[in-house]
């Protein structure tokens, strides 16, 4: 379970875009994996019933907390680099902000976390070809986002 904690983090914090709530959760994620771990098949992926826990607790918990008052994000903080990789960044990560939650997640398990198709498909609990598909939209998509804003930076 150590070693996959980075990427439980990384993971977490782009889907709530706070580094103590995502740290958070990671936490309440691993004291229900613990508290599950008979349930844990040796030889499975562990990565993908990590990765299954946490995004359950997620759902948990903003479900909890749509019942009772409404959440407020945070903004992106500010990027660092030279003043083009940031504007760059910037127009990237607003595509990706437009992107439907079930596009976010496949990027961010098959893109950012490099998870195979098979578990990322385990850990949405939906089949390998919906992966596929979801990120081939979200690819799409985020084309289309950013075809007007490099025609209008001139590139």
């Amino acid at each position: 379970m150590l070693d996959e904690l980075p990427r439980l983090r990384r993971y977490a914090r782009m889907l709530v875009r706070d580094s103590a709530r995502a740290d958070d959760l990671v936490q309440e994620c691993l004291v229900r994996a613990i508290a599950a771990l008979k349930s844990f098949q040796p030889g499975t992926n562990m990565r993908a019933w990590l990765f299954t826990i946490l995004r359950n607790t997620l759902y948990n918990e903003t479900k909890k907390a749509r019942r009772s008052v409404e959440q407020t994000e945070e903004p992106v903080s500010a990027i660092s680099g030279g003043q083009e990789e940031a504007l760059a960044m910037r127009d990237v990560q607003r595509a990706f902000d437009h992107l439907p939650p079930i596009q976010k997640e496949v990027v961010l398990l098959v893109a950012v976390e490099g998870m195979e198709y098979e578990d990322a498909a385990a850990v949405l609990g939906v089949p390998v070809g919906t992966v596929k598909s979801r990120l081939s939209r979200a690819r799409q998509d985020i084309r289309a986002f950013l075809e007007p804003h490099r025609k209008a930076g001139g590139k």
